[in-house]
């Protein structure tokens, strides 16, 4: 196991590693995931095997979204290298509420592991809490910014991503009307929501957004009910950026369109290719998703991590440059002309000829 010492020289954790690569908590058994876990004592100085684990927010680890990416990133990790899901290798935790957030990170360091990631921008506060009270473990934290040394912090351009999505919308929608559903709003929320009504802006500005959020990731019930008002109000494209409670907006939508398969009903998914979750029958109501690298960016720590270059106190910015952000493939629902003036602005974006806010205006 390898563990990143702050202020000790690198040697003496190396001479001590043998040590610590038995050592395991058997105190506390209440992961998720009840795989019985790797060996710990498996992994050598040679291999360099870690151990990872993380905490969702309140959207689950089956959010078909964020959370649920970032998971299957530790999954493949694991996988990768030969780890085994529990202690000493890699785990999650769910939180139901944000009263969870601080015990579980403090319950998944007790435990030993090498990185904790805590999900989300909700969790900054309890991550920047446990990290400086236990400033020999290694954190690191998704959509936020934690500025200590042991944790890692990685952040997002969804504005970028959203900003196409809004310019498919805009150049799609049939009746000049389209949707944006947001769960909590919060700065990262509000950043789908700016660059998505820039998006529409740039490709038609005729364009009508109907904005609203929900105040919630985990209430798909809202989603569902705000999705109604905003196709009931003559939206016939829906973009949504809100973990589970967007689960809500693919459910109107496919009973729409089962009960009319003519309509032109569409649903734009969030930070995970939400194909799967359009699906009704031989038809499918998902015209694209923003996809966001979260897989990726939990994989790199873990990797850097195993290098013995765990990035703490730096803070990671993923956009359309970087491939952390961008558009999934919507199988033959949006055309080759529209694709291309999609493919024409995302270039403008990389090449900085279009700044894309990250507030709405």
């Amino acid at each position: 196991m390898i563990k990143r010492k702050f202020g000790l020289g690198l040697s003496l954790m190396l001479a001590a590693g043998t040590m610590l690569a038995a050592c395991g908590s058997e105190e506390d058994t209440s992961t998720e995931n009840t795989g019985n876990g790797g060996d710990s004592g498996e992994a050598t100085e040679e291999s360099s095997n870690i151990s990872v684990a993380m905490v969702t927010d309140v959207g689950g680890i089956d959010d078909k979204s964020f959370n649920q990416s970032a998971w299957e990133g530790l999954q493949k990790f694991g996988e990768e290298n030969g780890l085994e899901e529990g202690d000493g290798g890699y785990a999650y935790l769910t939180s139901t509420s944000d009263a969870d957030y601080t015990t579980n990170l403090n319950n998944l360091a007790r435990r030993d592991f090498d990185v904790v990631y805590g999900i989300g921008a909700l969790m900054q506060g309890a991550v920047e809490e446990i990290a400086s009270q236990q400033e020999e473990q290694q954190f690191a934290i998704i959509d936020e910014v934690v500025e200590l040394p042991n944790v890692a912090s990685v952040m997002f351009k969804e504005q970028e991503g959203a900003f196409l999505a809004g310019v498919a919308a805009a150049l799609m929608t049939e009746t000049g009307k389209v949707g944006f559903v947001g769960g909590m709003e919060i700065p990262v929320i509000e950043r789908f929501e700016a660059g998505f009504k820039a998006g529409v802006e740039a490709a038609d500005p005729s364009v009508e957004v109907d904005s609203q959020y929900t105040g919630a990731f985990d209430k798909a019930e809202l989603g569902k009910t705000t999705a109604n008002r905003m196709y009931s109000g003559g939206a016939d494209i829906v973009f949504h950026a809100a973990g589970g409670t967007g689960n809500g907006v693919f459910t109107e939508a496919k009973e729409r369109k089962e009960a009319d398969p003519e309509a032109n009903i569409w649903v734009i998914g969030v930070d995970a290719d939400q194909y799967d979750e359009g699906q009704i029958g031989d038809q499918n109501v998902t015209m694209t998703s923003v996809l966001k690298g979260v897989e990726m960016a939990v994989i790199e720590i873990a990797e850097k991590t195993q290098a013995g270059e765990f990035p703490g106190g730096e803070t990671t910015v993923y956009g359309l440059a970087e491939d952390g952000i961008g558009l999934a493939d919507s199988r033959g629902a949006i055309p080759e002309d529209v694709m291309t003036q999609i493919e024409d602005f995302k270039q403008q974006i990389i090449d900085g000829e279009i700044e894309v806010p990250e507030t709405v205006e």
